[in-house]
């Protein structure tokens, strides 16, 4: 995962000539404005350094760690939105075309080359050519808040995440992950294929945990809890573990990542599937984002889901569901709809249309 070759580069003014952009890099992750953006390194190894980063992982591996000198708690910064019309949204894969591939994986799992795998399409739709993630953000906040809200501003990177579900929190040789797997409007949505999809992914998130904890300390306090969150339920389990003492970032993610959650189970059987199947390659959405203090040793990374993208002045989000043998297909295609409508919404609205 972690790139050949690390490219590490100091910054000065946004507008050096390699570095052109028009508004300042900023970052709002954990309710903390990061400003006075000091260098960007794709070097994994640079979060064990010294310094607050934020931090973005595409699911393809692309790494993005931007370390910044001015980190303090204060609220999101407030800008306009003026974001695509609803009419404008398009999918990398239709209705027809994921429920074949729905059916091609349910053949997989019956064949006993996988158990589980995550399919997901990606939405997008041109966005005007002035435009401030800022203001996206904002909308998110209010609109759908989350625990891991977070936008970050970059030259060439911008994210705007409402993600619910923890990838990797760490306290020192401590970290912690909570896959989320189940889903509904309501709890009551939620049965015994649900129950079984997020079991499965405990196996496998203990597993990745354990390639660089010590003997003993993976554990699972909490199985199959629900969470609500805005529009849906989730069933959301707890795995930890201790460190060893050698391990460091760049061993920690290729143990882990991509996460367990947006891949399936085996892992590597999953991904050659989804490498296969989708029609688009998912970018930020389904890797990691966050915050690591180098400093302090602590970290929150989330899974990359109900995540916006902003690339090649498009805005894309991608939307999925996990697969099993129990999977219905107009049902997962319903999922999909389901967990994007409310986030595409958001996004798609303007400030004169909220007034």
């Amino acid at each position: 995962m972690t790139p050949s070759k690390a490219n590490r580069r100091p910054v000065g003014s946004c507008q050096e000539a390699s570095l052109t952009c028009v508004r300042e890099p900023v970052a709002h992750l954990g309710g903390r404005l990061a400003t006075g953006l000091l260098e960007v390194t794709d070097d994994v190894a640079a979060l064990d350094s010294r310094g607050w980063w934020a931090v973005l992982v595409t699911f393809e591996g692309a790494v993005t760690c931007a370390r910044f000198s001015d980190v303090r708690a204060a609220p999101l910064p407030s800008a306009s939105w003026h974001g695509p019309s609803p009419e404008a949204w398009s999918s990398s894969m239709d209705h027809s075309g994921y429920v074949a591939a729905v059916q091609s994986l349910r053949r997989s799992i019956a064949e006993g080359t996988v158990y589980q795998a995550n399919l997901c399409r990606i939405l997008e739709a041109e966005l005007p050519a002035q435009h401030d993630v800022l203001g996206l953000a904002g909308r998110l906040a209010v609109g759908n808040p989350a625990p891991h809200g977070g936008v970050l501003r970059l030259p060439g990177v911008e994210i705007v995440s409402a993600s619910p579900e923890t990838y990797l929190r760490r306290d020192g040789d401590r970290v912690v992950s909570r896959p989320i797997k189940g889903t509904g409007r309501r709890p009551s949505d939620m049965g015994a294929k649900d129950e079984a999809e997020n079991v499965m992914i405990v196996d496998l998130v203990r597993n990745d945990l354990g390639r660089v904890s010590r003997t003993g300390t993976v554990s699972v306090p909490d199985l199959l809890a629900v969470e609500e969150h805005p529009g849906l339920a989730h069933l959301v389990s707890t795995v930890s573990g201790e460190l060893r003492p050698e391990v460091g970032w760049p061993e920690l993610l290729d143990a882990t990542f991509p996460p367990g959650s947006v891949t399936g189970a085996p892992k590597s059987s999953a991904l050659r599937l989804i490498r296969e199947l989708e029609a688009a390659p998912r970018g930020a959405y389904c890797g990691a984002f966050g915050w690591v203090d180098a400093d302090a040793r602590t970290a929150d990374l989330a899974v990359a889901i109900r995540t916006f993208e902003v690339a090649d002045g498009m805005l894309r989000f991608g939307t999925g569901a996990g697969i099993t043998w129990g999977s219905d297909a107009e049902a997962e295609w319903l999922e999909t709809e389901l967990k994007a409508a409310r986030l595409v919404g958001l996004a798609s609205a303007t400030a004169e249309e909220d007034r």
